[in-house]
């Protein structure tokens, strides 16, 4: 009994840090988070606004997954902050810095990157997206959490040296169906196997 009592308490600890218990976004946290966003971006036009705040509006309250398609700039231009003649890599890692500690304080983090090892075998109603050079799934515990992350104080700061390492890119997020890599799921799968192991462990040195 002890055994499933401490690998509850685990599980409960886990589940409740990586899962957004608050719910869909309101509209007064939509309000804030669109001031924010005004304050930290000058140059917002108006489509993104509107994108973000129907995103925000359209909430489900649930995980979701964004989607990368990257093609580096192969000479990006020097940017204020970083050393002159840095890499598309390089200026990438500059803001990737600032994203790593706001992602993972938050229970968001990749989960899956990889290299384009071809050009696009299937295009439809699309130009100008034959190449790529990577493609990356971040995993958000919420939209409430991207959006703490979106209008952070230091991401226009951080911004630019993304927007200087990128020839192109597509974003756009996905609510998962199918999520047979959720840690939740593999976590709850690892310590029923540990409680059924050490249960019988345990039955074995009393018999």
């Amino acid at each position: 009994m002890k055994i499933w009592l401490s690998l509850s308490v685990i599980y409960a600890g886990f589940f409740l840090w990586y899962t957004d218990m608050g719910g869909k976004l309101d509209s007064e946290e939509i309000e804030i988070f669109l001031e924010k966003l005004k304050k930290n971006n000058s140059s917002l036009d108006s489509q993104m606004y509107n994108s973000i705040k129907s995103f925000m509006e359209d909430d489900s309250g649930r995980q979701f997954l964004m989607v990368n398609n990257v093609d580096m700039n192969e000479n990006p231009s020097d940017v204020d902050g970083a050393n002159p003649g840095e890499s598309a890599e390089q200026l990438m890692n500059r803001y990737m810095e600032h994203m790593y500690s706001q992602l993972l304080k938050r229970a968001c983090h990749p989960i899956f990157a990889g290299r384009v090892i071809h050009p696009s075998m299937d295009l439809v109603g699309i130009e100008g997206a034959e190449l790529w050079d990577q493609n990356a799934l971040m995993r958000y515990k919420s939209r409430r959490a991207f959006m703490e992350i979106a209008t952070h104080s230091d991401m226009q700061e951080k911004h630019k040296f993304k927007v200087a390492a990128l020839e192109k890119t597509i974003a756009y997020p996905v609510e998962t169906i199918i999520y047979l890599s959720d840690p939740r799921l593999i976590l709850g799968l690892i310590l029923l196997i540990v409680g059924l192991a050490l249960e019988l462990r345990s039955r074995s040195r009393n018999s």
